[in-house]
């Protein structure tokens, strides 16, 4: 039986915000300086990979009890 390939979620900008707690304003930020890679769909439709969203978080150090 042939596989079924998984293909990758794609979001909004609100739904990107939505799902960071962060606004549109900072998604579109974080956009436009590299951090969080967008493909545009048609003329002005933008979505986000929810695997590479997820990838643009880093972990903040912690201080050792």
């Amino acid at each position: 039986m042939a596989r079924k390939r998984e293909l990758p979620v794609y979001v909004s900008l609100e739904e990107a915000a939505e799902m960071m707690s962060l606004s549109t304003r900072t998604i579109r930020r974080r956009i436009s300086d590299g951090t969080i890679p967008a493909y545009q769909c048609g003329r002005r439709s933008i979505r986000i990979r929810v695997d590479e969203l997820e990838a643009a978080l880093r972990r903040v150090p912690s201080a050792r009890w």
